[in-house]
């Protein structure tokens, strides 16, 4: 039943403040309820599906609930924004999620980080969060199972792929399991505010690479110091009174710099993708996208060849990049995106053709195509 009908208002129309206080203390009441209500559920999901041997843990299907609910509460005269839904109910699902069954979530430390950030825009407080010191490490974390998944960057709209986490699938049995969008925005942080006193800039070669131009106009005798990641490099700056760092704003709040200038990326529309790595991959959805690799013999039209195949079953290639094979100098391997699922008929016949075509080729996964 509505809590407006038949409510006492003053002049103006507006139900008196003591009367609204007692309503929002009633609707915290009953939403806390519904709240320990929905746990309790979780918990006793989380322990049926553990019994039958499922995954009691699926960020896609979490993410499907958040989009559901974000379309249903669109065109409707709400005071709750669409934003408003999934950050509430992405903290909500989070927190019910621990009580299914414990989840671990891995990426590169320390605190403060993008991917840090990255992290907790998907997943929400709940989770369990374990920073490890490079992309590799979560790589192996998550094939020898110690945490349940890896967040890493993959690819950035200014920057293209992250080489980084590409090398890491050539050794690493982990699949793409989610991928979403995350507005990066660049910011120097650091103590002193007179830039003709900087004389070093730290951050991840990411960083530097998409703020390059803008270094280079306003702090053209500083050193760019190369870091593991963008906390780390606030880390630097916090110590060192001659420097700066290119971070975040969360970096520059725990280490309680000062921003000095913000949104310095070259490119305003700055975007990285991450993915969500895990040991197996995602269900087909009818909206799918499949990452692999392969590599092609040494001799003439063995790519066209291959790229063939993908056009011969009417498959769109979103994305395809080389990179170095590491087993013997100038081979490469070739990166690729391919819109469909692994088990759709004519990505599944693409795969079998490239398979006896290719030297090598790996399925990194097939996984939802983020909005």
């Amino acid at each position: 039943m509505s809590e407006n009908r038949g409510a006492p208002s003053d002049d103006s129309g507006t139900p008196p403040i003591d009367d609204l206080a007692k309503r929002l203390t009633r609707i915290d009441d009953r939403l806390l309820e519904l709240l320990a209500e929905r746990a309790c559920y979780a918990q006793q999901l989380g322990r049926s599906l553990r019994l039958t041997g499922q995954v009691s843990y699926d960020p896609n299907l979490h993410e499907a609930t958040i989009a559901r609910l974000e379309q249903a509460i669109a065109g409707k005269d709400s005071c709750l924004s669409r934003n408003a839904v999934r950050g509430i109910f992405r903290e909500i699902l989070g927190a019910c999620a621990v009580l299914e069954t414990p989840v671990r979530i891995g990426y590169l430390g320390p605190p403060g980080t993008f991917s840090h950030m990255a992290a907790r825009s998907a997943f929400g407080l709940g989770p369990t969060y374990v920073e490890f010191p490079d992309f590799l490490a979560i790589f192996r974390a998550v094939d020898r199972k110690q945490i349940e998944f890896g967040i890493v960057p993959f690819e950035n709209s200014t920057e293209g792929g992250v080489t980084f986490t590409l090398d890491c699938f050539l050794t690493s049995a982990a699949q793409i399991r989610r991928e979403f969008l995350l507005d990066v925005s660049q910011c120097l942080i650091g103590r002193e505010h007179d830039f003709a006193r900087i004389e070093r800039v730290y951050s991840h070669p990411q960083p530097l690479a998409q703020a390059r131009t803008w270094l280079a106009s306003q702090l053209p005798r500083a050193q760019l110091v190369a870091t593991p990641s963008t906390t780390a490099a606030a880390r630097e700056a916090a110590d060192d009174p001659a420097a700066a760092a290119v971070a975040s704003h969360l970096a520059a709040e725990l280490y309680q710099l000062d921003i000095l200038a913000e949104s310095i990326q070259d490119v305003a529309d700055n975007v990285t993708r991450f993915v969500v790595i895990a040991n197996t991959d995602a269900q087909a959805t009818g909206r799918d996208k499949t990452s692999l690799f392969f590599s092609t013999p040494d001799e003439k039209g063995a790519l066209l060849r291959a790229l063939a195949i993908f056009y011969d079953e009417g498959l769109n290639l979103s994305r395809i990049e080389s990179r170095p094979a590491r087993e013997k100098l100038w081979e490469y391997v070739f990166f690729a995106d391919v819109q469909g699922h692994r088990t759709d008929p004519p990505v599944e016949r693409a795969i079998k053709a490239l398979e006896a075509t290719c030297r090598t080729i790996k399925v990194l996964g097939s996984y939802p195509r983020a909005e």
